[in-house]
């Protein structure tokens, strides 16, 4: 065996002779070069994020693993240990899992209520963003009307009526919209009449009422062709006598009546809601016929037509409306059509006396037109009193628009 001594160059070993050294200059340094290298190559390092994710993806599946192996036998890990991580690897991705724990704890709370702040601002106080409008919240509707009312709505909070508001300060602001505010009720069979032909005719009348008081073309003064078109025209005089008034309106043949309608170089009716409430029933008639009620007010905010304006008025109509349905198997009828018995109106804040066969509102910077009011005032709003027609027919003063 040779033994390697510690000598340098020119010393004389222990038997006192001098020697050349043992190991040479050259193979030091790569002895001392190696030294450091494997150093380098053992310390630990930390891993990759590729490395992070790669572990974590592991560790999932080991715990999915160890979930489905429960009663089956041992779990078995997705690698083996060594291949995934060192003790110094596991301590640093341990205070990650605490510090996405805390996290969790913490942010998810906060990242909640601040989404809830994005959508609804309104709900810091103070409104620090100035979303508030300033308007007032929506009014609830109120529920369909069943029976007759005893007594007129209670007056709503004092306001001005606005293009955007146009209902403001009416009772009509919680009625319903347009047509939904008329409901069929449930049909069942009448004297000779089946199910399907009360039914039939329940559809029909509201059809009358869409077209004749709703309908946007109608309202804009053009003839109301759907409305004519339930009607029998083997009622007679009825359906002739309509159209007449239709194409030449008087005091005596005045389609106000029947139709609501505006003069559209005077007046137009502000957005696309018509205020409506009222009831429609029905119950057996003469001669094994069916008499179907309707009672319904139409209120119709408006402004002026030329569009320079932002006053807004509304006019207010009530019309008490029965169709017969007959048999047309034992009388002279039309199969599903309708017969008009009797049809009375009310106006409030229309001109009076002007037979032209438009309604003609009065804004509040108009002067008066028309012949002044001689009847009583009454409240347009009341659906409690009867509106039939009056020995003299006058032309009241609405109390309330």
């Amino acid at each position: 065996m040779t033994l390697v001594s510690d000598k340098h160059p020119g010393e004389t070993g222990e038997t006192g002779e001098t020697g050349e050294p043992s190991v040479p200059d050259d193979v030091w340094e790569q002895f001392a070069r190696d030294s450091e290298r494997d150093i380098r190559t053992s310390a630990p390092k930390e891993p990759s994020a590729r490395a992070r994710m790669v572990t974590e993806r592991l560790r999932q599946q080991d715990a999915r693993g160890a979930r489905q192996g429960e009663g089956r036998g041992a779990r078995r890990d997705a690698q083996p240990e060594g291949w995934r991580a060192g003790p110094a690897w596991r301590e640093i991705d341990g205070r990650a899992a605490r510090r996405r724990r805390l996290w969790a704890i913490i942010g998810v709370p906060l990242a909640t209520a601040v989404a809830v702040v994005a959508m609804k601002p309104s709900l810091l106080p103070g409104d620090p963003f100035g979303t508030s409008s300033g308007a007032p919240a929506a009014a609830s509707p109120l529920p369909a009307e069943t029976a007759p009312p005893t007594a007129p709505p209670s007056s709503a909070a004092a306001a001005t009526p606005t293009l955007d508001r146009p209902f403001a300060g009416s009772p009509a602001e919680r009625w319903a919209d347009g047509a939904a505010g008329i409901a069929v009720p449930e049909a069942t069979a009448v004297g000779s009449l089946t199910r399907a032909q009360v039914a039939d005719a329940l559809r029909q009348t509201k059809t009358l009422l869409v077209d004749a008081n709703l309908d946007p073309a109608t309202l804009g003064g053009k003839s109301p062709e759907a409305a004519l078109a339930t009607l029998d025209p083997k009622q007679p005089r009825m359906l002739d006598d309509l159209k007449s008034r239709l194409r030449e309106p008087g005091r005596k043949h005045d389609p106000l009546s029947l139709f609501s309608r505006f003069d559209p170089d005077e007046a137009h009716v502000v957005g696309n809601v018509v205020k409506t409430r009222g009831r429609m029933t029905f119950e057996p008639g003469k001669n094994a016929s069916a008499v179907i009620h309707a009672d319904y007010t139409f209120v119709y905010p408006l402004t002026p037509a030329d569009h320079t304006s932002t006053e807004v008025t509304r006019t207010i109509v009530r019309r008490v409306l029965d169709v017969r349905v007959v048999d047309p198997g034992r009388y002279r009828a039309t199969p599903g059509k309708l017969w008009i018995v009797r049809y009375d109106e009310d106006f409030g804040n229309s001109a009076c006396d002007v037979y032209d066969g438009f309604l003609h509102p009065q804004f509040p910077s108009d002067a008066p037109t028309g012949a002044p009011p001689t009847g009583p005032t009454t409240d347009p709003y009341d659906r409690s009193r009867d509106i039939g027609h009056s020995a003299t027919d006058t032309c009241g003063t609405a109390s309330r628009t």
